[in-house]
Formats: C-alpha cells, structure tokens, sequence
C-alpha cells in the first residue's frame, strides 16, 4: 500500500474536486435513482469491517439520492462470490459492491481463474474509509510485544496459529508480508469471515491475527484480546498508545489495513457515477459519521472516482509483488 505521507498528497484536494461537480451530472442520475431500491453488496458475513461501515452509510445515501438503500451480505470465496455478482449486474447504479481493497487488488495474485477483471469489470465510485489492521493475539499467549511474538513462532516454527478470515485476504496477506519480513512460519488457520476467526483467537482455540481494528478494537477494549501493534504508518489517533508494527518490530514503511471502497458495474454512466459519489462525499463530510467513524476505529479516506481506480492498480501491483516473493500458495 501507499505509504501515508504518499497516501495523504494523493488525496489532498479531493474535497474540494467533488464539490465542484456540475449539476447536470448529479440532478438527473438522483432523478434516475429516485424511489428505487439500490443495493449494496457486502461481499463478507454480517459483523465485519466492511457490512458495519455500510450500515452506517446506508440511511443517508438513501436521505441523499431519494432511494431506498439497503445492504445485502453476499459472502463466499473470500468476497469475490459477492463482487462477482456485482460485476455481472446491470450498469444502472442500483447494485454497488462496498468492499475492503482485497476483492479488487489483492484477488487477481490469489485466484488465477477469478470470475472477473477488478479493473475492467467495475466503474469506481470512492475509497470511503481506512481501518489499520490491529496485530492482536489471544490474552494467554506468552509474549508482551511484538518482538517477543517474533521470537516465539521462529523459536516454534508453524506452530503459532495464525487466525485469518479467508483464504487470500487482506489479513491473510498482511501476515504474510510480517512474515516474509520477518522470517517467521506461521500455521494459517482460514475461518469463513473475520468474526468467527476473532471470535477463536478471543478463546485461545488461534494465537494470532491481523484484522480491521473496526471489528477488532471492542474486544481489545473488553480484555478479550491483547494487541501488539497497528498496523497504519504513524499511530493511529483512535489508539494512540499501541505501536505500528515498524516500532513495535522494527519493520519500517509496514503498512496494511481495511481499505474500503464503492464501485458499480464497469458502464454505469457517468451521471450516476457522479451522483453516487457525491451522496459519499457528503456523508462522509457529516460530523456524525466523523464520529462514529472515529468511535469504532477508522477514518474517512474520500476520494474522486478517478483516484480510486489508481489506487486500486496502485495495490493491485503491491500484492502481486508480495505474492510472488513469498511463494505463497493459496490452494
């Protein structure tokens, strides 16, 4: 991923670019959307990162484009079940996929017979939020910090259980990445979505997991996990007191997270497009989803249609790299 201080030009003056949007490009896709049912596909169980950030979006998208916005869990094959269906979709604004960045970068270096190009297939509509994975283990293991973790699965090689919510996920990758970095084995344990496999490190059934902070931070607040790191390039203002992984284990620029974005069928017409993302846009600009985007653990990350798509072959590019020098095998 971008580093942060890179991540914060690319985006610097996105706000004032979505303001001013004409407005023949919004009044006549509302219009279009008006009084219709617009779906937003989750492709993830209930409880993740991403359904929790499209809940909170959805009453005022629909406040905002006068439609009826709900949001359908579509879960299966590491999310790309649900991005697939939206891929297929008719290209009229009404089915969107609000998904973490892995459906659309970190897939294509996973699964060679993907259903669908996450480029070609998908007309970006924003990046709406950013939460940095928390490096978090079950309360019993023995170590204090992160460097200890290290020394205890190299000292126990494929022995620690690393929890991850799919084979080929963004948290999957992220361990992978700690652990070409570090030289570490870890035994990944898949679960089928990031609550279950929170859920067991809690119980001790895995010792370790990278995961949103969205869906992790509660259960390190209620003592029920012991986190060790976060993984965003400076200390993240929601948890100011827990380390980056580059302090906490010496891994410099190591940055990963729960990037989650909205995109809809590749020939949606502009107008639409536009009108999607201005609703974002404003929804994201309200102090009431500043705060609660702050409560739970993440932050806005608006940006044009545009500069999502850079940012998706930008990732893209990243994974495909970490894949190849890991020798990763997802079968």
């Amino acid at each position: 991923m971008l580093p942060y201080a890179r991540q914060r030009r690319h985006l610097v003056g996105l706000a004032a670019a979505s303001a001013v949007l004409p407005a023949w490009a919004t009044a006549p896709a509302n219009a279009t959307l008006s009084g219709k049912i617009v779906r937003i596909i989750v492709p993830n169980p209930a409880g993740g990162t991403s359904d929790v950030l499209a809940r909170l979006l959805a009453p005022k998208l629909s406040e905002l484009l006068g439609a009826n916005v709900i949001v359908e869990n579509r879960a299966g094959a590491t999310g790309n079940l649900g991005a697939d269906l939206v891929a297929k979709s008719p290209a009229d604004g009404l089915t969107l996929l609000l998904t973490d960045i892995g459906s659309l970068a970190i897939a294509p270096s996973v699964f060679p017979q993907l259903p669908f190009d996450p480029v070609k297939d998908f007309a970006p509509v924003a990046l709406v939020a950013y939460s940095p994975h928390l490096l978090a283990v079950t309360p019993t293991l023995p170590v204090k910090d992160a460097r200890e973790l290290i020394a205890l699965a190299k000292s126990k090689p494929d022995q620690v259980n690393f929890a991850i919510s799919g084979t080929g996920g963004a948290n999957h990758l992220a361990g992978i990445e700690f652990a070409l970095r570090t030289g570490v084995s870890w035994s990944y344990i898949p679960y089928k979505g990031g609550a279950q496999a929170l859920n067991d490190v809690a119980a001790g059934q895995a010792d370790v997991m990278f995961n949103g902070m969205v869906a992790t931070w509660p259960l390190v607040q209620g003592g029920k996990l012991k986190v060790l790191a976060i993984s965003s390039a400076k200390r993240f203002a929601s948890a100011p007191d827990v380390p980056t992984v580059a302090e906490a284990a010496g891994l410099a620029d190591f940055e990963t997270g729960s990037y989650q974005g909205i995109a809809a069928p590749a020939g949606t017409p502009p107008a639409i497009v536009a009108a999607l993302h201005a609703a974002v846009e404003k929804t994201l600009a309200t102090p009431d989803m500043q705060a609660r985007l702050a409560k739970m653990g993440a932050e806005p990350r608006p940006s044009s249609p545009a500069q999502f798509g850079t940012f998706i072959r930008t990732e893209k590019d990243r994974w495909a790299r970490v894949v190849k020098e890991s020798k990763a095998k997802f079968d």
